[in-house]
């Protein structure tokens, strides 16, 4: 196994889940009903528990730092995720359809990577994918229900996956050693994941009542640290607590 690979693949999934579970938490008590506050609060405190989890493996296994240094002491540019999840909104459509999204990716990623020569990956997985079920049933219910339930409903859904979608492609924007992942079995490969996700959410999409943006040039570079300015705000407060005694133990 190239482990050079294997981190790359790790740190980017691992950034996701944590950038993505600190966006949804920004909606408890702002939901527009107290059950999406609930649901949005218990989803993401499963995501930064799979980010914990995974910086975790990192520190096992390839002996990086533990995990709330890799979680909150990186510089920006040091970040993998992509853009998507790392955007500020307070459009509740927006945040349904990057929920869509991106949970959508997750679950195939997981579901693909059960099979990972990777081991601990793998088992990982397991767990997590089940999991990340439960996340991929909540946004299909909201999906179909808003995009086929009024006009303004619908309209709104639409502009949000039409803004959404380009930045969604990002999140299979390939890394340096895609080819390394390949060859030695730890995982498929994003090409092949998002195939696969465009063939899951095209039905759903569908029968929602909206329609895919013909726009699919990918909005990438976070998996490479260039990030929105939305990016910056966000580190500085999830790491305002920690960084304010840094090298204290908590």
């Amino acid at each position: 196994m190239n482990k050079e690979a294997a981190k790359e693949l790790m740190l980017k999934m691992a950034d996701d889940a944590l950038i993505y579970g600190h966006r949804l938490s920004e909606w408890t008590g702002i939901g527009p009903i107290l059950e999406e506050d609930i649901a949005f609060s218990s989803i993401s405190q499963d995501k930064v528990g799979h980010a914990w989890q995974l910086y975790q493996l990192l520190e096992q296994d390839f002996g990086m730092p533990d995990p709330d240094r890799l979680g909150f002491e990186r510089k920006e540019s040091e970040y993998k995720c992509s853009q998507l999840n790392e955007l500020y909104t307070r459009d509740y459509a927006f945040a349904l359809i990057r929920h869509f999204f991106m949970d959508h990716a997750e679950f195939i990623r997981y579901s693909l990577l059960r099979a990972s020569s990777y081991e601990s990956l793998a088992q990982l997985a397991k767990k997590v994918r089940g999991e990340i079920k439960y996340h991929v049933l909540h946004a299909d219910t909201w999906v179909k229900k808003l995009g086929a339930a009024t006009e303004e409903s619908h309209s709104r859904m639409q502009a949000a996956l039409n803004e959404a979608f380009p930045y969604a492609l990002g999140l299979f924007e390939p890394g340096p050693f895609e080819q390394e992942l390949i060859d030695s079995g730890v995982f498929i490969g994003e090409g092949q994941l998002q195939a696969e996700w465009l063939d899951e959410i095209r039905p759903i999409i569908e029968e929602s009542g909206l329609q895919l943006t013909s726009n699919t040039e990918a909005i990438t570079g976070g998996r490479s640290g260039n990030h929105s300015s939305d990016l910056a705000p966000l580190l500085e407060e999830m790491s305002e607590v920690i960084c304010s005694e840094p090298g204290a133990s908590w």
